[in-house]
């Protein structure tokens, strides 16, 4: 029986549809981002990209000519930057805001691109497309030369550890494809690169509008130019998954695979080196030791996998090891600290709050991170190092970080992936920070936790009672110290072993070196809350009476202690009722001006959303008060 010939071809496109795409899968895969100043031209760089590797739709291309017209491009020229300035915000003020990414694919290879801002207060976007590329492209306006901006941007891919750059000197036919101009540039940029420990760069003139020396062979408008097109540099350049299949192997668990009771297997993508069947490795943090067993895939087993590959291992043995572990080579792995040196990148409109406690992720790890007052600011257009107390926008600093446990990591000119991090706000879960590990603090290696014959249980037995932090909080004059001390006197009568911690008493001894800026007020509450929980392993019921203003401190103390045994006691009393007692004379002091940071006045006070006991001074008297809290906290044990 014959075939229709409809069919035949229906079949043959088919065929050819398949391996089209099988071809495309099978390309090795290049992450770059252009970035630059504002107007070097980076859009129309990556519009010139898709354009010429046929990676624009009919329908966008019609689109793009109708737009190209509106804008006012000379006769039936195409604006390239409009393909990739996707934002309507973006369109209308002809800049670049946020980080446009944009695929196409050659002959050769695959290709991820990041149009990048270049406006100084979008930095943060420029780190965010820089976090995963294997190469920059930093424009450069022929008429401009080196810019700030320039060296911000470079500076940024250098720190963020990418070793390919691309020095596009753009507009070459603004200035008439002058060698002179070119050289100068490439002269320039050389020796700022010297200063920041770039090594090397690949220099190439090109005009993103015209297209000379980009996706062709060398442009007969700049005979003097002999090095490759920047597509040929693209598709040559080596990546970066080449020289981490050459280290020793690593592979962050995502995942516990436990499908059924016969299987139980560790997911994960391979970050470094390679891993075959029979391979001794070792689970860090715990440093358990095991043999691999097995590679798995959706597709079938492995006979190995290298760095990129996504895989399930099988071990031999049943050792403890869940997400956030990383799984090792036995004889190579990575360390594990709770202390570290980084530089970090701040990116959020507020603050850093040196001593506040974020979320920091690195890789599948989750862990609280507090971050110490800068070392030094990074001044990014001399390079020299700046005194700071914090970091503000877009600023690049050097500070310790104090994890509450530890963390597996590498220094990041190792390994980006376990050695560049995130820190996370805890109430708005928005992304204030990149960072990227230096090394583990010598301090950290040295203290190690002593165990000790008796428990916290054992002496709470002793007390007859169940430890508790009575964490009293509320504004100056609202009646927490008095409130605290009625309860305190309550529970002596009730034969209870009590500690009363008061905000005032306490900074004449442990606190005696704090002021009260928002950094020395986290810190108080910091050193206030390990006091507490020490107490509390003693097995006393603690009250302590302290503003303590930020929710975030607050929260951060009931981390430190067992489920249930924190208990948050708002004392609510109007501002105005505190103000009226003023029986200190502070309120009076801070509203002419002699008294700084005061909470309430010129400093927030942030009070609690869901305080176990909720108690006032205006419709309460102290002993009604503390007796409404003895029986909240009933019983003791």
């Amino acid at each position: 029986m014959s075939h229709h010939p409809a069919y035949e071809a229906d079949s043959l496109i088919a065929e050819d549809i398949a391996a089209y795409l099988d071809q495309h899968q099978n390309k090795q895969l290049l992450r770059f981002i252009t970035c630059g100043s504002v107007d070097d031209g980076k859009s129309t760089l990556i519009g010139r990209l898709l354009y010429d590797s046929k990676m624009i739709f009919e329908d966008q291309l019609s689109a793009l000519e109708n737009d190209s017209k509106k804008v006012g491009t000379q006769g039936d020229a195409i604006d390239f930057a409009l393909l990739v300035d996707g934002l309507a915000a973006e369109r209308e003020q002809g800049i670049t805001i946020d980080v446009a990414y944009r695929f196409f694919a050659t002959e050769k290879r695959k290709f991820i691109v990041a149009d990048t801002p270049g406006h100084v207060q979008y930095t943060r976007n420029m780190v965010t497309g820089a976090s995963t590329a294997d190469l920059a492209v930093i424009l450069i306006d022929a008429r401009k030369g080196v810019l700030e901006q320039t060296r911000r941007h470079s500076y940024i891919a250098h720190l963020l550890g990418i070793r390919h750059l691309v020095l596009a000197v753009n507009k070459m036919d603004l200035v008439g494809y002058d060698q002179s101009v070119f050289d100068a540039i490439v002269a320039d940029y050389r020796g700022f690169a010297n200063e920041i420990g770039i090594e090397e760069f690949t220099p190439i003139p090109i005009s993103g509008f015209k297209g000379d020396n980009i996706t062709t062979a060398p442009s007969a408008n700049t005979p003097w130019y002999h090095g490759p097109s920047l597509i040929e540099h693209l598709e040559t350049v080596e990546l970066a998954n080449t020289r981490a299949q050459e280290r020793a192997f690593r592979m962050p668990v995502q995942w516990v695979n436990r499908p059924n009771l016969d299987f139980r297997g560790f997911a994960g993508m391979v970050s470094d080196g390679a891993v075959k069947p029979g391979d001794p490795v070792r689970i860090v943090p715990s440093g358990k030791t095991s043999t691999v067993k097995s590679v798995v895939t959706f597709d079938g087993e492995l006979a190995e996998a290298v760095a990129g590959q996504s895989i399930t291992l099988t071990l031999e043995d049943e050792v403890d090891c869940s997400r956030g572990d990383v799984i090792a080579a036995a004889g190579d792995p990575p360390e594990a600290s709770d202390q570290f040196e980084a530089t970090i990148v701040w990116m959020s409109e507020e603050a850093m709050k040196p001593g506040r406690g974020y979320w920091l992720k690195l890789g599948s790890q989750m862990v609280t991170a507090n971050v110490q007052p800068p070392k030094y600011e990074i001044c990014v257009n001399s390079f020299e190092h700046l005194a700071a107390k914090t970091l503000e926008l877009n600023a690049i600093g050097v500070a310790e970080l104090r994890t509450d446990r530890a963390l597996t990591f590498e220094p990041y000119s190792k390994s980006r992936q376990l050695g560049g991090f995130i820190l996370i706000d805890k109430f708005t879960n928005a992304t204030v920070a990149a960072g990227m590990i230096h090394f583990s603090l010598r301090r950290a290696q040295n203290v190690h936790w002593q165990p000790t014959a008796i428990t916290r249980d054992d002496h709470a037995a002793l007390k007859n009672q169940k430890p508790r932090v009575l964490w009293f909080t509320g504004l100056s004059g609202s009646g927490k110290s008095t409130i605290a001390n009625e309860v305190e006197k309550r529970l002596n009568l009730m034969n209870r072993h009590t500690f009363l911690l008061d905000g005032d008493n306490v900074r004449h001894g442990l606190n005696k070196d704090l002021g009260f800026t928002e950094a020395d007020r986290i810190e108080n509450i910091r050193r206030i809350g390990e006091v507490a929980k020490l107490m509390a392993d003693a097995g006393l019921i603690v009250l302590t009476a302290f503003i303590s203003p930020f929710r975030a401190e607050r929260q951060m103390v009931r981390q430190m202690l067992p489920e249930g045994e924190f208990i948050e006691v708002f004392v609510d009393t109007p501002l105005e009722v505190a103000e009226g007692r003023d029986v200190k004379g502070l309120y009076k002091k801070a509203r002419s001006g002699e008294l700084k940071n005061f909470t309430g006045i010129d400093s927030p006070y942030e009070a609690p959303e869901a305080a176990e006991i909720r108690v006032n001074t205006v419709d309460m008297t102290p002993a009604e008060a503390a007796d409404y809290i003895i029986q909240q906290i009933l019983p003791l044990k």
